[in-house]
């Protein structure tokens, strides 16, 4: 090959190798843009939520909507299945799992994620709580924001962003329960609307922002086992799950 042909040919290699590179980066960048873009949708309205229950907070609205609430239930009126219903989204999860219903990630992944986002929204919670230090309307401490409610939507949002693709009535069915949770914190007089918003709105978010991070992507010990089943339980003085692995 004379000298001409061989610089025209490194040349033209070289510019090839450049373009897929720049398009290569170019791809890798819209992606990001379009996963950036999606996450700031999906923090509409958590933000909302939580703009809207600082706006209420001690509010003369806020009061009374409580007083005629529990004057419509009677003020004796206590229902715990709030208890109960805040953990729901995770049987449904887990049950999901056992019969095999398609999700977005491993059990182990989905466990994981799980423990994070609830472990971050309880800080954040039961931070708020001690510093605002909120009376909430049976008089009791601890009242902004809502424990129970920002434990329902956190577990919601996991079930949701696992099977949204696969199974839509499963995954918003989570937040069905959450929001009857947080309804009944207002029922039985434990919380105002505002607690309730802004628990709804930092477990959401921050659950969101779990799954957009995705903290420990490739840790996954169980990556290679055949199968889990996994079967939750409650009764009146205990909850939890048994759980079967096949390696």
């Amino acid at each position: 090959m004379n000298p001409p042909k061989f610089f025209i040919t490194i040349s033209l290699l070289v510019f090839n190798l450049f373009n897929a590179n720049s398009q290569s980066l170019h791809n890798n960048k819209l992606n990001d843009s379009i996963i950036k873009g999606s996450f700031i949708k999906k923090s509409i309205l958590p933000v909302s939520l939580v703009g809207l229950g600082i706006v209420i907070n001690n509010s003369h609205f806020e009061k009374k909507f409580q007083t005629d609430l529990r004057n419509k239930v009677g003020n004796s009126y206590e229902f715990k299945i709030d208890n109960y219903l805040q953990y729901m989204p995770i049987a449904e999860m887990y049950v999901a799992d056992a019969f095999k219903i398609k999700a977005k990630n491993h059990w182990f992944d989905q466990t994981k994620y799980l423990f994070i986002s609830n472990f971050i929204s309880s800080a954040i919670t039961h931070s708020l709580k001690r510093i605002t230090n909120k009376t909430r309307p049976n008089g009791s401490p601890h009242s902004f924001p809502s424990g129970h409610t920002t434990l329902a939507f956190t577990n919601a949002t996991v079930l949701y962003n696992e099977f949204k693709e696969t199974s839509p009535f499963l995954a918003y069915s989570g937040y069905a329960f959450a929001t009857t949770t947080a309804s009944f914190r207002m029922l039985n007089n434990k919380h105002w609307m505002s607690d309730v918003l802004v628990g709804a709105g930092v477990g959401i978010i921050v659950t969101q922002l779990v799954y957009y991070i995705k903290p420990l992507k490739n840790f996954n010990p169980f990556k290679k086992t055949k199968g889990v089943v996994v079967v939750p339980f409650v009764d009146n003085k205990n909850y939890g799950v048994y759980a079967q692995i096949t390696f």
